[in-house]
């Protein structure tokens, strides 16, 4: 497959493909088509599927995402792009993923991922951006050809999504096979790591293999090499790099049983840095909480420069939100959750624009908390509890989803891309 083609185009190649694809149709009466272009450019992303109706000019112009992508990332700020969030709510190759604007409360549908009529069932695989495309990697699944047929299994494929061809490829699959695993996109956008992971599916409680393989993944090459090792087997983990350095935390490792039949996961307090411009090599952080403090890592996000000279490193845990101080290697408590939501495990969190969205579901009863028992039974609602760490304020945004089927956080998939 060739490599990824850039998102970059010049100014004379765009004004080039704008007057060839709209040479005989005007955009905005009155003005040349050019600087039209670079209007509807500045729209929004998640409105542009609505506005190619409003006339044929448009309905052209907003299905040129080479041309109207190329225009966005060349003339706008990264402030000003859409930061959209991308929703794997199952597997993705029989449920639709969605893009969801929170500016707007705009959903957006996207195609299915290529169907393998052998494998069903991909949860705990991870999806990243490197815009314009997303990539869905590994996971566990089950596969029709094995045996036993349901015994999970880990996967190693790799696909993309463009958002210029508005389709999915294939790509190099890893050279491991992994689910639940930590990953991270390199600064300069060109390579993909990857590191731990096992054969867990979302199904089953503690069973299935663990790793310590590492791998990276070349963009511009579609090509996988190993790395140096982690330093021991773990799963669940999660990464993200600061600076050049690959940082993993938490996860599991071996298991115990209650009572001899209960599997019990035996979760790590510590985590690994890896350097990956000064030969890959990991160095080990030790614990970041003691005995009895908490039983295991919380949901982990990384907003990017909060005013602290470098990223933050937040962790939701329970009803309250913590922040990682790398000086100390301890979590302190950021803020509270002003309203905890009722499971904990089925939260999304994730980093937007620079502040933490923290998602649950709420049915009606819970918005507006009257008694009437007639409205459970009304379709659940989107609770959106956005925080500030810059000027550590919160507020709050429902939305309905779109959705044919119940979104569970706990095994939904999730990633931000700017286009």
């Amino acid at each position: 497959m060739s490599p990824p083609c850039s998102s970059s185009f010049s100014s004379e190649e765009t004004r080039t493909q704008i007057q060839t694809q709209t040479q005989t149709l005007t955009l905005i009466p009155g003005l040349p088509n050019d600087i039209s272009a670079l209007i509807l450019a500045f729209v929004p992303y998640s409105h542009h599927t609505r506005l190619k109706l409003t006339c044929k000019s448009w309905r052209i112009f907003f299905s040129s995402k080479k041309t109207l992508l190329s225009l966005r990332q060349t003339h706008l700020p990264p402030s000003l792009l859409s930061h959209l969030l991308c929703i794997f709510p199952q597997d993705p190759s029989i449920s639709s993923p969605y893009l969801f604007d929170p500016k707007t409360l705009t959903w957006c549908p996207l195609p299915p991922m290529p169907c393998n009529p052998h494998v069903y069932g991909l949860s705990n695989f991870t999806s990243l951006s490197i815009p314009p495309y997303l990539y869905v990697i590994g996971g566990s699944l089950f596969d029709t050809r094995s045996f036993p047929i349901d015994r999970p299994s880990p996967s190693n494929s790799t696909f993309r999504f463009s958002f210029i061809t508005y389709s999915w490829d294939r790509l190099s699959p890893m050279l491991s096979p992994r689910g639940s695993f930590a990953s991270a996109v390199t600064p300069d956008s060109s390579r993909i790591v990857v590191a731990g992971g096992g054969s867990r599916h979302a199904l089953f409680g503690a069973a299935g293999s663990r790793m310590s393989s590492v791998e990276m993944y070349d963009v511009g090459k579609d090509e996988w090499v190993a790395l140096d090792g982690l330093p021991r087997f773990r799963a669940g983990c999660v990464g993200f790099l600061v600076g050049s350095e690959f940082w993993v935390m938490g996860g599991y490792g071996e298991s115990r049983t209650v009572s001899g039949v209960f599997p019990v996961d035996q979760y790590y307090r510590d985590g690994v840095v890896m350097e990956l411009s000064n030969g890959g090599k990991w160095r080990e952080i030790g614990d970041m909480w003691g005995e009895g403090e908490r039983r295991r890592l919380g949901k982990i996000v990384v907003v990017e420069d909060v005013g602290w000279g470098g990223p933050g490193i937040f962790m939701l845990d329970g009803g309250d939100i913590f922040r990682y101080d790398m000086n100390s290697n301890r979590w302190w408590k950021e803020t509270s959750v002003p309203r905890k939501p009722r499971d904990d495990s089925s939260v999304g969190f994730v980093s937007l624009d620079g502040e933490l969205h923290l998602m649950n579901l709420v049915h009606a009863v819970d918005i507006t908390e009257t008694r009437r028992p007639r409205q459970n039974k009304k379709a659940a609602s989107l609770l959106i509890q956005i925080y500030n760490p810059r000027n550590r304020t919160w507020r709050s945004l429902i939305t309905k989803p779109p959705l044919n089927h119940h979104l569970d956080f706990k095994t939904a998939v999730m990633c931000t891309i700017r286009l």
